[in-house]
């Protein structure tokens, strides 16, 4: 099964990826590192939650 990255949306194994990590310490995640979909992110002073239609809701 492939993983994706969850900042860029590219396969996880597929190059570098450290620009999406430093990026990943301030933002949520765009998109759901299991099927690569575009997820629907909210930001709120408490923090961010992130939907994946397909995989459901994580919390930061």
């Amino acid at each position: 099964m492939t993983s994706y990255c969850d900042h860029c949306g590219l396969p996880a194994d597929a190059g570098e990826h450290a620009s999406c990590l430093a990026a990943r310490t301030m933002e949520p995640p765009r998109y759901c590192s299991r099927c690569r979909r575009r997820m629907v992110v909210q930001v709120t002073p408490l923090g961010w939650s992130a939907r994946c239609v397909e995989h459901g809701t994580l919390n930061g």
